[in-house]
């Protein structure tokens, strides 16, 4: 009985500092998106990037 006095306020504080790290996580955006990332490594992209124009020479 006495474990009791000592493991439900330890639960307690456990139970409010995950719930502050994963406010805190969510309001800094960790869970904007989340197929995004996941979606876009399997996008295969065989095309090669478009040739960039040659850079303009300046006459004086």
């Amino acid at each position: 009985m006495e474990a009791l006095y000592l493991l439900i306020p330890l639960s307690v504080v456990v139970v409010f500092i995950a719930l502050w790290v994963y406010f805190t996580a969510s309001d800094s955006g960790q869970f904007d998106d989340l197929v995004g990332p996941g979606l876009r490594v399997l996008q295969d992209d065989d095309t090669p990037p478009e040739a960039a124009p040659p850079p303009a020479t300046q006459r004086e």
